[in-house]
């Protein structure tokens, strides 16, 4: 049975399955990154700017806690509807990266474990791409599409 089964999983339904698998991914990782994190901060956000961590030294509060949102908020939304994907990710995985690695590194490792699990989604989608069921298939599907019968003619 076990046999069948994975004849049918790496069939016809492979590639299907793979892009519903990244479209998960993304809804999950971009759409909780804005949930629990990014959106909170953007309505907290003049407060926050005044104060937010400074782990990388670029020496302004006001310069991080934007780049933090634009991660958070936009690059985040992008990644959830597969639009730039691999793009958008770069912010995300430099934000996780410097949260697991800087800010919470010396932390035990249950307070800084969130991070990790951000940073290895986002490199997995970085690595896969946005898969079939993304605004960037659409895009270069029919951009593809459409240099493809250029060259034939």
């Amino acid at each position: 049975m076990i046999h069948q089964l994975n004849k049918i999983l790496d069939g016809k339904l492979k590639g299907t399955l793979d892009s519903l698998s990244l479209l998960l991914l993304r809804l999950f990782f971009g759409g909780s990154m804005i949930v629990a994190h990014g959106w909170p901060k953007f309505q907290k956000f003049d407060e926050l700017s005044s104060t937010f961590p400074d782990p990388l030294g670029i020496g302004s509060s006001f310069v991080n806690a934007t780049l933090i949102v634009f991660a958070e908020v936009i690059c985040a939304g992008l990644v959830a509807v597969g639009l730039l994907t691999r793009l958008s990710v770069i912010p995300l995985v430099i934000a996780m990266s410097t949260a697991f690695f800087i800010q919470h590194g010396a932390d035990p490792y249950p307070k800084k474990e969130l991070a990790l699990v951000y940073l290895i989604g986002y490199v997995v989608l970085f690595l896969r791409g946005p898969g079939t069921f993304s605004f960037d298939a659409m895009i270069f599907r029919s951009s593809k599409g459409s240099s493809g019968s250029a060259k034939k003619k």
